[in-house]
């Protein structure tokens, strides 16, 4: 019997391609997800996030019933597909497109967060599940386990906040929460990373140096690559200046060196996250104005739409996931037992972020007080930042793959418990926190009170030249003693201010002549 031509060019194409009909279908429902998310733009209950959740459900549901229950599938879960080819490009777009002028002025304050919060959280997470764990009947667990899960379940989701805060109407906050997010990744896979290499067979009392010793290292030498490879980008578009002969290459270049900065530090075994993060953030300083109007235009939109198809591909893999029946089946746990495990999860989730971003906010506060800004971190403040960082999202599902799967498989119940336990965190902050973060943001803020947040001046803060050079040659030496001395007082009085205060000084006299950027007059944001 004959076949048709349909058929038989479906069986050519599965012979020939086995992976193009599942990718299709994947972009299918990519851009069904798309065109489903404009439609619900105007929702104040649901954002991409939510959108792409319930989205990859529903088609994990039709394909489970179209495989007759065996997969709720179309591609499978690969932690090097996350880390390097989808993380890049979303970490990246954060720094390229954040207000730096905010992000900055706030830098001690994202930093306390987002590396001191993840010690706390992490140490809450760890002995909290080791001592609840077991008397819920779930053990088996080593030492090993309880620390990763503390760094799992203590990345927040960077993605789903940035969809619910705007710069422009929450300035202050946006800038704490992303600030945070990022930090608090990068953090997190550093701890991560570092909580392998312990050797748990011969611990001692200088364990936790090391670790801290190696986080340490890890943490500023991916910082410093991702700012030299920035500045070496920034240098050659002004040096060359492309845009003589073709805007392609001069946005090829930025591409291009941005995805070597987060390869390199994979190379050199540091924090891709860090690095791709920082460099953006010098890109967007120096090289961004360095090439022509329309590339500089075209990069930003390049970026972010390489970023959104990135965060939505995250969301909508983990909906399809979480009707993965194999780990169900698995698991160590019971439905009921998982439930139990799950919510002792969560609710040290909760914990643990009080526990550090309400004392941080009030000792930021304290810092600030001579300042007499009217960007102190309010308690409404301080509630919406606990809120909007409880969404736990892509990190922490690679992660969990990381430490309990092998490709994204498992046939330890131990392991594929812990796996099943983490898609139902994620789904369940990302699904509920998330719901009620926009009306929250809403109750807390209302639209005009919000949209000024953070754009009236600051009346007790000294007006200063930035242009001034931090020491002058041509003044006498008693005229530079008397400047470095009330610099001095000011920085003890104003710490956060002052080295701010410097670094521009610093920026427009000597880094931008040489690396490039708007003028201070013209460009008062830096």
């Amino acid at each position: 019997m004959g076949i048709g031509l349909t058929e038989f060019l479906s069986i050519e194409l599965a012979t020939e391609h086995p992976s193009v009909i599942p990718i299709s279908v994947f972009i299918a429902i990519l851009c069904l997800c798309m065109v489903i998310g404009h439609l619900l733009e105007e929702n104040r209950w649901v954002n991409e996030s939510i959108t792409a959740i319930i989205v990859g459900a529903a088609s994990g549901t039709v394909i489970l019933l179209i495989s007759k229950g065996k997969s709720s599938h179309i591609l499978v879960f690969d932690e090097e597909l996350f880390f390097v080819y989808l993380l890049p490009p979303i970490i990246f777009n954060a720094g390229f497109q954040v207000k730096k002028k905010k992000f900055f002025h706030n830098f001690l304050t994202i930093m306390s967060f987002g590396v001191i919060g993840v010690f706390i959280s992490t140490t809450i997470i760890s002995f909290g599940t080791w001592w609840v764990f077991p008397k819920l009947g779930f053990e088996g667990l080593t030492a090993r386990d309880y620390l990763a899960i503390g760094t799992i379940f203590s990345s927040t989701d960077t993605v789903c906040t940035l969809q619910i805060l705007h710069q422009d109407e929450t300035p202050l906050l946006y800038s704490l929460v992303f600030g945070e997010g990022v930090v608090n990744d990068a953090t997190s896979v550093v701890l991560f990373n570092a909580v392998q290499k312990i050797h748990f067979d011969s611990i001692n009392g200088l364990t936790a140096l090391r670790v801290f010793g190696n986080f340490l290292y890890l943490f500023f030498t991916s910082t410093i690559l991702g700012i030299g490879v920035g500045l070496v980008t920034s240098f050659v578009l002004k040096t060359l200046y492309f845009g003589r002969h073709s805007t392609t290459r001069e946005l090829a270049i930025m591409v291009l060196m941005a995805y070597l900065s987060y390869m390199l530090a994979e190379l050199f075994s540091l924090s891709g996250i860090l690095t791709v993060f920082f460099c953006g953030v010098l890109m967007s300083h120096y090289a961004s104005y360095n090439v022509t109007e329309s590339s500089r235009i075209t990069s930003r939109h390049v970026f972010a739409m390489l970023s959104f198809i990135a965060e939505t591909f995250i969301f909508l893999y983990v909906g399809t996931d979480a009707l993965d029946f194999t780990k169900w089946k698995t698991s160590s746990l019971s439905v009921a037992g998982t439930l139990e495990v799950s919510s002792v999860i969560t609710a040290l989730i909760l914990l643990g972020r009080a526990a550090f971003v309400f004392p941080l906010s009030v000792f930021t506060n304290f810092m600030n007080r001579n300042t007499q800004r009217s960007e102190s971190i309010t308690f409404k403040h301080q509630v919406i930042i606990w809120w909007a960082g409880l969404m736990r999202g892509a990190v922490s599902i690679a992660l969990a793959f990381k430490q309990f799967t092998y490709s994204g498989v498992t046939t330890d119940p131990l392991d594929a418990a812990m796996v099943t336990n983490t898609i139902v965190v994620v789904l369940f902050t990302t699904l509920v926190f998330g719901f009620f973060t926009k009306p929250l943001v809403n109750y807390l803020l209302p639209h005009d009170e919000s949209h000024n947040t953070g754009k009236r001046s600051a009346p007790g803060s000294p007006k200063e030249d930035a242009t001034l050079p931090l020491l002058s040659f041509d003044e006498s030496t008693s005229t530079n003693l008397s400047r470095a001395k009330d610099s001095l007082s000011l920085l003890i009085e104003q710490p956060v201010y002052t080295i701010h205060r410097y670094w521009r000084k610093f920026d427009d006299t000597y880094m931008r002549p040489v690396f490039g950027g708007p003028r201070p007059v013209n460009q008062p944001e830096c």
